[in-house]
């Protein structure tokens, strides 16, 4: 049975976001599961959530969070299953603060850290750590990658196509 990941965001605000990485892990046959939860105003329930969680069928953890943005980092203190960090643009300082956050942990507690709102490299990366033991998801993610590449050949043959006509 594949193993699941959990997509926890520190607000309901988030979701429009992480939405993203949940229909992707979906349309790929992830188990997914999303929670809110709050480094700040519930650090037991963030704690006792990553503890657990390899033990309830997780492989994966995807933390989305803005501002302070310290959600990955309670969820890394607590597991040892990787962590991915999503910092979310706030309209303070344009998400640039919840990159530093996510990205700044200290030796031993390592988050991986996709872009700001980059929630679809979030799921992908879930989905290839998943992949190093799952040889269905792995030809999945192959197929995925010969998509991505058809796509900008096409593109390559329009553009060049028009340039010709000039």
């Amino acid at each position: 049975m594949r193993k699941k990941v959990a997509v926890i965001m520190g607000s309901d605000s988030d979701f429009d976001v992480v939405k993203k990485a949940v229909l992707r892990l979906k349309a790929w046959n992830i188990p997914v599961e999303a929670h809110v939860m709050s480094a700040h105003r519930t650090p037991k329930a963030a704690a006792n959530f990553a503890a657990a969680a390899a033990q309830n069928g997780f492989g994966v953890i995807i933390a989305a969070a803005g501002m302070a943005a310290h959600l990955a980092g309670v969820l890394a203190a607590h597991t040892t299953l990787p962590v991915i960090g999503i910092p979310i643009k706030s309209s303070t300082f344009d998400g640039l603060d919840a990159l530093l956050a996510t990205v700044q942990m200290p030796t031993g507690i390592p988050v991986a850290t996709v872009a700001v709102n980059g929630a679809e490299n979030a799921a992908i990366l879930a989905a290839q750590m998943l992949a190093l033991g799952d040889e269905e998801l792995a030809k999945t993610l192959l197929d995925a990658k010969q998509d991505m590449i058809d796509k900008v050949r096409e593109k390559d043959n329009k553009i060049m196509t028009e340039v010709e006509a000039l």
